[in-house]
């Protein structure tokens, strides 16, 4: 099937699509740099990079409305960032400063934006998926017609918690879009010798009755088409959706991942990058004549310096007080309230 003559996909105008390229530049040049200041000792705890995995975020995020909704895993910084999240506060949180989008007290695993109807990086292996079934339960009572796109690994689809998630969004029918991102590899494993499965993860949804689909990061029209239809069925019929999307890290598990290159070897990483959905994307660009080898560079420029930008926001910035890392704790000792001053009002008798 050809997906790009599949109308009910938003948006394929011209700019549409290089709005696409765009995304996933900005996705790229952000944590390229934020690797960099690692590297350089200005960010410590996380980091978990999507490189790779740009046109996941940006061509979900495309296709999103205003009552639709996004949680993530702990590799969720592009998720964050396609949401429209600030990439000033964004990377001022990575250096630990208190103009970070969360105050600088909880790194990438506080990507939280409630106005973007985004709820964050999560660190365990699927404790967003839970979280996600929540968001989706308060959407259909409350009668809203969005959906809740939940991202996870291929690791955190063997977690109990995700079984339950998926059994409780089949019984009540909830309007969730669990998306899995399988880049081939949980933390340090290989999805073969981690899962047991036939044919692929997705299939899983069967036994909970839940619609299940697979695709490539590659084909973005395919990817698009898919998760649409993945959506409508969220917002107009209840349905969930457990959606499996192939991709793949360029990087290890987390930038401390020191055996990256033990467990897949360096031929097998150089093989995928020749097939970076980035790079793709904007070569079709090209030969569609939609956009010129100028506009491209030109594109890519801006993201760079928007990133130089944010580095430079996140540097002016000061780290928590003492008195700082108190606050944002409870509600009642941030408004001083009576009672505030009860210790056994938050820790019992």
């Amino acid at each position: 099937m050809d997906y790009r003559e599949h109308a009910i996909n938003r948006d394929w105008s011209a700019e549409g699509k290089i709005d696409l390229l765009r995304q996933m530049m900005r996705i790229r040049r952000f944590e390229q740099r934020a690797l960099h200041f690692y590297n350089a000792g200005m960010i410590g705890g996380w980091l978990i990079l999507s490189i790779g995995q740009e046109s996941i975020a940006a061509g979900v995020r495309s296709l999103m409305g205003p009552h639709d909704h996004s949680i993530s895993g702990p590799r969720g910084i592009g998720h964050a960032v396609a949401a429209g999240m600030q990439m000033g506060p964004c990377m001022a949180e990575l250096f630990g400063m208190t103009s970070g989008c969360s105050k600088g007290k909880g790194g990438m695993f506080s990507f939280y934006d409630p106005p973007k109807n985004h709820w964050g990086c999560h660190a365990l292996a699927a404790a967003q998926t839970p979280l996600a079934a929540g968001l989706a339960f308060a959407l259909k009572q409350r009668d809203i017609p969005g959906a809740v796109v939940c991202f996870l690994g291929d690791g955190a689809v063997n977690q109990g918690v995700y079984h339950e998630s998926l059994n409780l969004a089949g019984l009540f029918g909830l309007p969730v879009v669990y998306l899995i991102e399988n880049n081939g590899y949980a933390m340090f494993m290989s999805e073969s010798r981690s899962s047991r499965f036939k044919e692929c993860l997705a299939r899983r949804a069967e036994g909970y009755d839940i619609d299940w689909d697979k695709c490539g990061d590659g084909d973005i029209y395919q990817l698009r088409a898919k998760v649409w239809a993945a959506l409508e069925r969220a917002r107009h019929e209840k349905r969930p959706t457990v959606l499996e999307v192939d991709t793949y890290r360029y990087y290890g598990f987390s930038v401390s991942d020191a055996n990256t290159k033990k467990y897949r070897t360096p031929e097998e990483i150089e093989e995928r990058k020749k097939r970076d959905p980035l790079r793709l994307w904007k070569e079709h660009l090209l030969e569609e004549a939609v956009l010129e080898e100028a506009a491209a560079e030109e594109i890519d420029l801006a993201a760079k310096a928007e990133a130089d930008v944010t580095a430079t926001f996140a540097k002016s910035g000061a780290a928590p007080s003492l008195a700082d890392i108190v606050q944002d704790v409870y509600w009642e000792s941030d408004h001083d309230t009576e009672a505030s001053k009860i210790g056994q009002h938050f820790f019992g008798e």
